[in-house]
């Protein structure tokens, strides 16, 4: 990502908006992954419950990922226009 913003010059708008949106799917993800090894270790049997809370954030990975490919569509469509 780095690497395609250096070759894109976009401005410095866009860098935030880049950054923010990679820093919030990294942070989902570090969500996501305590909150499977927290359920595992208090309640290691499946449970339907446990399944859920283990849905729900890998779900939120997911609405964290699609806002970062938001982030990357508006960016390519305003680079595209000039």
């Amino acid at each position: 990502m780095v690497i395609a913003m250096l070759v894109l010059r976009p401005g410095p708008g866009w860098w935030a908006l880049v950054m923010l949106a990679s820093a919030g799917v990294l942070a989902a993800e570090l969500f996501n992954t305590a909150i499977e090894h927290l359920a595992d270790h208090l309640h290691p049997e499946v449970h339907p419950s446990i399944r859920v809370v283990k849905d729900c954030a890998a779900a939120a990975v997911l609405v964290a990922v699609l806002g970062a490919v938001a982030v990357g569509i508006a960016l390519a469509v305003q680079l595209i226009n000039f």
